[in-house]
């Protein structure tokens, strides 16, 4: 998928206040003797955030403008299948999905729109996170407090770092989770042994050099360079002696840390394919170049690891995911609100679908197109019936997913945001040109 892209807007605008949203919302009110508010109550358009009936009532005919990276025909198809006929056909909600080629380009419509002071807006919901994200929190331009407070957010563990921050940033209730990823690596059971397999930064660049050309990583400046960039930071995370420590920005730590570094990503450059003169630019091309033979090792984010590329025909069915014991950076993806969204009721319903049991099953399987992991922590979900469709989706992954139990022993959470211009101008600068 997707799908992290990192924005640079005027200090002026990022720093613009932020005028009320036209859109009718009743927001929470201090606790009064007053009976609390019903659908039955409330205006044409109005909802009380509290009420979810009246979120029901009032978002029933909207349209919701989901503005979602658009790159993957398998996941639109996804999007429009599941999420769109349920939201019809259960809430008489229409989905608009509004493909973007890079999220950027959905936060660019909002700071627009609150440039040319147009409210409401086209924007409802968002698929998006990291920079992005931080973006339109710090341009005071997201709808608020909401995201604790639709249905399924009891099934969300909100005390988990890796979902209560956004590369660093406090999601502060201004985007709920929809699914999560994880770094990975993918090799050919057929022609690489599983006990040859490096299982650390440092078993991979003797590896890497013992094997000259036979393995590389995605150019972490290109148009899929997040994938790179988070094979860049957990060898940064490996170097420094741990994770914890780059959740919150410090130049300092970057300065005293990136000679480090520097000095590995050179030192394995020496032992690249085509000696790290080039650098294939997403994960796409990376899997062409493993699919064909030239390297031994692909990387991914996928929950099911080798199965989406295996169900495409793109991999072998041989192709096994695996990670190191360490420093195998995940996260969430997560949608948001802006502020000026002129349906934020059926907003507020789409985002509750997307956290429903047997939805967050189906997205997890390769056949279905999309392959990202839950957002949910499934000891939370009560149901039965919801419960086994989720441990059923979980077994069917198979031989080409990572155990679940290695994920969870190498998870750890990304970087800062702030680190990311760094992590790309650095390796510019003093890999790629060097």
């Amino acid at each position: 998928m997707k799908r992290i892209v990192f924005l640079f807007v005027t200090f002026a605008l990022l720093l613009a206040a932020c005028a009320p949203s036209a859109a009718t919302v009743i927001q929470p009110a201090v606790a009064t003797d007053q009976p609390a508010t019903t659908a039955s109550t409330l205006a044409a358009g109005e909802f009380d955030i509290n009420n979810w009936e009246s979120v029901l009532t009032s978002a029933r005919g909207q349209t919701v403008n989901w503005y979602i990276w658009g790159g993957s025909d398998t996941i639109n198809a996804f999007v429009d299948n599941f999420y769109g006929k349920a939201l019809k056909e259960k809430y008489d909600i229409t989905l608009n999905r509004v493909p973007v080629a890079d999220t950027v380009d959905a936060v660019n419509q909002v700071l627009s729109e609150k440039q040319a002071g147009k409210d409401p807006g086209a924007v409802d919901l968002i698929w998006i996170n990291g920079e992005n994200f931080f973006t339109l929190k710090q341009a005071d331009l997201l709808y608020k407090d909401w995201a604790q407070k639709i249905p399924n957010a009891k099934l969300v563990n909100w005390d988990n770092p890796a979902i209560k921050l956004d590369f660093g940033h406090p999601v502060d209730n201004q985007e709920s989770p929809w699914s999560s990823a994880q770094f990975q690596f993918i090799y050919d059971s057929a022609r690489t042994n599983a006990d040859e397999l490096p299982h650390s930064y440092a078993d991979l660049k003797t590896w890497a050099c013992e094997h000259p050309g036979r393995f590389t990583y995605v150019d972490p400046t290109g148009s899929g360079g997040f994938l790179g960039a988070r094979f860049i930071k957990g060898a940064l995370y490996e170097l420094s002696g741990g994770a914890e420590q780059w959740l919150n920005f410090d130049q300092s730590l970057w300065d005293k840390n990136s000679p480090a570094l520097g000095s590995y990503l050179n030192d394995l450059k020496l032992c690249l394919w085509r000696n790290g003169e080039t650098y294939p630019k997403d994960e796409s091309e990376l899997v062409n170049l493993f699919a064909n033979n030239e390297v031994d090792f692909s990387m991914t984010n996928d929950i099911t690891g080798a199965g989406r590329w295996i169900n495409d025909g793109r991999m072998p069915a041989t192709a096994r995911a695996f990670v190191f014991n360490q420093y195998m950076i995940g996260d969430f993806n997560y949608v948001a609100i802006p502020l000026n969204a002129p349906n934020k009721a059926a907003a507020l319903v789409l985002a509750n679908l997307l956290l429903e049991p047997e939805l967050q099953a189906a997205q997890i399987l390769p056949e279905n197109g999309f392959g990202l992991g839950y957002a949910i922590d499934v000891t939370r979900v009560t149901d039965s019936a919801a419960l086994s469709a989720l441990q059923s989706a979980a077994t069917k992954l198979g031989d080409s997913a990572t155990p679940a139990s290695d994920l969870a022993k190498s998870l750890v959470g990304d970087s800062a945001a702030e680190y990311q211009t760094l992590v790309e101008q650095g390796w510019s600068k003093f890999v790629l040109q060097k």
